[in-house]
């Protein structure tokens, strides 16, 4: 049986279009076959498996890995920070900056934008989706937030959940200006957050380590940010200042080597997502769109 590709929409050419998949082959032995699922139960979601591999890519040999990587997958260094020879190690390479130029932010005070590069889901009303990544599949807002008080204040709320591959930019920023509150973490596993991990169990999400950061906004009410950890994901770094405003667009944080996500829930009746995403959305179809671009707007 052919194993199932992935499919998402480009935004920016309105074509469907088939996902390529970095370490596809390990990805789908590790969860699609029993082998490798128990390989990955007794390894691959543990810490000590990413980080013995972010060492290597902190090594200076992983340097070798950039231009090949940058050729196979069309990485445009025009929007690099710096130049890709100044890479020292791959992981230096791999949570590069952009020049500011290279995403724009969509301007108006009550338009939300997305906050990384990547593949993205959008649900107007989380608790009435039909499922997620595939239909009938979900989590709860109380698993995912591990409070159940706090979820309970987005009972039916909106959320947008950003999927980072390897190939994208690694750094993830806000999508609202704000003052964001002190970061909590929720320890958990280190499982891959790849569709062809979640279409067999979504559980993953919300099993995984994650960062939960609240933001006070004048437009959307309180936001919630959430960070993801995976499989590889060495570490998730956060560069903001608690309590301090932060405009729309400035840079939160950013993932070590690997395939990341980052969740972002908005209170009920605070968003209305644009009519792109959500129509992909309801056909648990993600979506491509860069840092920065228009995600929503406040009613």
């Amino acid at each position: 049986m052919p194993a199932e590709p992935i499919r998402y929409f480009d935004r920016y050419t309105k074509a469907v279009r088939t996902e390529e998949i970095y370490g596809e082959g390990w990805l789908r032995f590790a969860y699609e076959n029993p082998a490798g699922r128990f390989l990955v139960w007794l390894l691959a979601r543990r810490a000590f498996f990413s980080q013995w591999y972010g060492r290597k890519m902190n090594r200076p040999a992983s340097a070798l890995r950039i231009l090949p990587f940058v050729g196979q997958y069309n990485l445009n260094t025009d929007e690099f920070a710096k130049s890709v020879f100044d890479y020292k190690t791959f992981n230096e390479f791999f949570y590069r900056a952009l020049k500011p130029a290279a995403r724009p932010i969509a301007p108006g005070e009550r338009v939300a934008v997305f906050p990384a590069d990547g593949r993205h889901l959008a649900f107007t009303d989380v608790d009435a989706a039909a499922g997620f990544y595939v239909k009938g599949m979900k989590f709860t807002l109380a698993e995912l937030l591990d409070d159940a008080g706090l979820a309970a204040k987005f009972a039916g709320g909106a959320m947008l959940i950003s999927r980072l591959c390897p190939v994208d930019y690694h750094r993830f920023h806000f999508p609202v200006g704000g003052i964001p509150g002190e970061t909590r973490l929720i320890n958990g596993w280190l499982y891959s957050v790849s569709p062809v991990a979640l279409r067999r169990n979504i559980g993953y999400l919300v099993e995984n380590k994650r960062e939960l950061t609240l933001i006070e906004t004048a437009a959307f009410g309180t936001v919630a940010m959430m960070e993801v950890g995976a499989t590889n994901v060495g570490s998730i770094k956060q560069g903001f200042v608690p309590g301090r405003a932060v405009e729309k667009g400035v840079e939160k944080g950013l993932f070590a080597f690997g395939g990341s996500c980052v969740i972002t829930l908005f209170a009920r009746n605070r968003i209305r997502f644009d009519d792109d995403i959500a129509a992909q959305s309801a056909k648990c179809i993600e979506t491509y769109a860069k840092m920065g671009d228009r995600l929503g707007e406040a009613p």
